[in-house]
């Protein structure tokens, strides 16, 4: 039954989970590599989505998908977590963390990009403007405000940031004609995808690690990143009677991010990143303000 003030606070808490792992990233990373934080992340994922799972009574639902459904987790699980994590995490082993997360926000932006060939959809002059505004943030927090010089604080870095916004765009067009549970299709994904990463974390940083802030804070990405903050946001969605008031506190993550970022992790927040911040969750708003009002024309008519 919907329930606005239940999905809004679904949706606050959720965005008070995604606020913190950016900061949770860097903290793991500062002792692990992103293989071994990966492994660790990826193993708490799999064992809260199947709690999760037994809690709510649904664990019969894992066995009861065909042959088909099971090898396509299998494929989905080497794009999340594998590839897509490997490629973030790599990122924010070598950016600043108030680098790296904005420029993962764009992922959005390159989901409607991607969904004009894939999906069959049409690109609108919003959707370039919106791409113009983006893209020029994420111009200024990776020139670090030197727009002018084009020169980039870590080049390797910035390509993987974007380099991930594609692979998890491409992630949810390639969902979009997923038939499972939203929550069994996941912990099969990351179930499937585990020993891959194992694998590769054995070939070449091995399991040399040791209990501590670094492995707590892998944990906690697992638990509640890769885990609890999307049943909760699936929850603010079916619980929502007005879902664009619930995905509009999407654009509050970011901002509070920072305040962890700067409090947790002592990093001094330049005003380059403050700048190209404002510009990507305006190009985004931009976006999503056409998507609404396609749909309310569509129901209107």
């Amino acid at each position: 039954m919907p329930d606005q003030k239940q999905a809004m606070l679904y949706g606050l808490a959720t965005v008070l989970l995604w606020s913190t792992v950016a900061t949770a990233f860097k903290l793991s990373l500062r002792d692990l590599s992103p293989v071994q934080m990966l492994v660790i992340a990826c193993s708490a994922s799999v064992l809260v989505m199947a709690l999760i799972l037994v809690a709510q009574r649904r664990w019969h639902r894992v066995f009861e998908l065909s042959g088909k459904q099971y090898l396509q987790s299998m494929g989905m699980g080497l794009i999340n977590p594998c590839l897509y994590y490997f490629v973030l995490f790599g990122a924010f082993d070598r950016l600043p963390a108030q680098e790296a997360q904005p420029l993962n926000y764009t992922w959005a932006l390159v989901l409607a990009y991607l969904s004009v060939p894939f999906l069959g959809q049409r690109l609108q002059r919003l959707d370039v403007v919106a791409g113009l505004v983006c893209y020029a943030g994420v111009v200024v927090i990776a020139t670090r405000g030197d727009v002018l010089s084009l020169t980039f604080s870590d080049p390797l870095g910035v390509g993987l940031a974007i380099g991930s916004t594609v692979i998890w765009a491409s992630y949810w067009i390639i969902a979009t004609r997923d038939t499972r549970d939203p929550v069994v299709g996941l912990f099969l994904n990351f179930l499937c995808g585990l020993p891959v990463i194992v694998a590769v974390c054995a070939l070449t940083d091995g399991f040399d690690v040791a209990p501590g802030t670094a492995m707590a804070a892998a944990v906690y990405v697992g638990v509640f990143e890769m885990g609890i903050a999307f049943v909760l946001w699936s929850y603010a969605m079916k619980k929502a009677e007005n879902t664009s008031r619930v995905s509009n506190l999407i654009f509050i993550s970011p901002f509070l991010s920072l305040v962890f970022i700067s409090m947790i992790l002592g990093e001094v927040i330049l005003p380059s990143t403050y700048v190209g911040l404002v510009l990507i969750v305006a190009g985004l708003w931009v976006q999503q303000h056409k998507t609404r009002a396609k749909l309310a024309g569509v129901s209107g008519s």
